[in-house]
């Protein structure tokens, strides 16, 4: 009779020590603000349809003026959508503190987005060829690049 005993115990505290270590494995993966988390996934976004024109941009052969339409479409009507997410610098994830620090310089660099997204929006509406947005193109790229380099954290 003990010996079912410490089996069903040694069960219990296995089953326990599991639930434990799932639980705080997913408490360590998710962020916990849930700005951070916006964010994050508003960007992940921006940085999926870039590498769809990105693909095309680099095989000219596998352009589709409506997929490009769309995806340019999405960027230019999301593209005023992070910033909201930036309000509470306790949130910082991997924002830099320059964020906060030099909020005319990000909110530069957030204008200078939603207007090249626009301009890239405005010339997929007729393009029929990667020729018609790559001038459009390069600038979005350019605003990502320029805003990660000084409020973003580096990634290891």
């Amino acid at each position: 009779m003990t010996q079912v005993s410490n089996q069903k115990s040694l069960k219990s505290i296995f089953a326990i020590t599991l639930m434990a270590a799932t639980l705080g494995l997913t408490a360590c993966s998710t962020p916990v603000d849930p700005d951070v988390k916006a964010r994050q996934d508003i960007m992940k976004n921006f940085g999926d349809a870039m590498k769809v024109m990105g693909g095309m941009a680099k095989e000219p052969d596998t352009f589709d003026a409506d997929v490009f339409k769309e995806q340019a479409a999405f960027l230019a009507e999301e593209s005023k959508n992070p910033w909201s997410h930036f309000n509470n610098k306790d949130a910082a994830g991997n924002a830099k503190a320059e964020v906060w620090s030099n909020v005319d310089g990000f909110k530069a660099e957030a204008e200078n987005f939603q207007k090249v997204t626009a301009e890239l929006s405005a010339a997929a509406q007729t393009a029929t060829s990667i020729d018609d947005v790559m001038p459009a193109f390069k600038p979005v790229g350019d605003s990502c690049k320029s805003c990660h380099t000084d409020f973003q954290v580096e990634k290891d």
